[in-house]
């Protein structure tokens, strides 16, 4: 049985100074950090995925309330929504609950073994809790798409 390479599903955690991005492998089964980006860094990366024909679809970390409620962040994350789809209309996007992913990045890093000061890094949590997003939506996912 032969397994055919697929497009990549990439996931961002949307913050107001730098948004951190991961990517899956072509099979779907883990995610690994691609870095943090300001605005025009993350227009760059996606459109040389989009060139490549590497991008199979994009999540984007949906901030909640713990009672599942919207909240002022959630507005800026619609309007960078939609932002994202008139720089790239082709883009697929979909939106996963992000609660907790930051702190679950953190524990990620500490868990990992990096030291205070490498945990501490500008960029280093947000690409973590990116590939957090990422993990969890790829235990849930359907895989045959």
């Amino acid at each position: 049985m032969s397994l055919t390479p697929k497009k990549r599903v990439v996931a961002i955690d949307f913050g107001t100074k730098r948004i951190g991005v991961a990517q899956s492998d072509p099979l779907w089964l883990f995610a690994q950090p691609v870095g943090t980006f300001d605005r025009s860094g993350l227009s760059k990366t996606l459109d040389t995925m989009i060139k490549a024909d590497d991008l199979a679809l994009l999540i984007v970390g949906y901030p909640l309330s713990d009672s599942g409620a919207q909240n002022a962040m959630t507005g800026v994350i619609d309007r960078f929504i939609e932002e994202l789809l008139v720089e790239f209309p082709q883009l697929k996007i979909e939106t996963v609950d992000e609660h907790h992913s930051s702190r679950d990045a953190r524990h990620l890093l500490i868990a990992s073994g990096k030291s205070r000061r490498e945990r501490q890094q500008k960029g280093r949590l947000d690409s973590a809790a990116a590939c957090v997003l990422l993990s969890e939506y790829l235990e849930h996912c359907d895989r045959s798409r």
